[in-house]
């Protein structure tokens, strides 16, 4: 199935931002943490809405990948600032999803 390493890569993402925006919630200066919760976040419901769109037959989701890419470098980005385990598994996630985004275009 042309998906599936697509939709592991999504999955995987999704739970690793998930994950990420709640410990970032745990950490003591938790304001400084406030754009890497926001990313985590946008970038979980990206993912989540190009997974469920990929699980039905329709064609035309070359824009929402696209989108897809921005977001999920957006969030590696910001997660690979922080020092942070969480964050640091979050922004390796997210480039995974990227690659597979690619992969997917191409």
């Amino acid at each position: 199935m042309r998906n599936e390493k697509m939709l592991k890569a999504l999955g995987n993402c999704i739970n690793h931002c998930n994950y990420c925006a709640d410990a970032c919630l745990d950490e003591d200066n938790v304001k400084m943490m406030k754009d890497c919760i926001r990313t985590d976040k946008v970038c979980a419901e990206v993912c989540s809405t190009l997974n469920q769109v990929l699980a039905t037959d329709y064609k035309n989701v070359d824009g929402l990948v696209k989108y897809c890419i921005e977001v999920c470098n957006a969030c590696a980005d910001e997660c690979g600032q922080h020092e942070h385990d969480h964050c640091q598994e979050c922004a390796k996630a997210c480039r995974e999803c990227v690659k597979a985004c690619e992969a997917y275009l191409a």
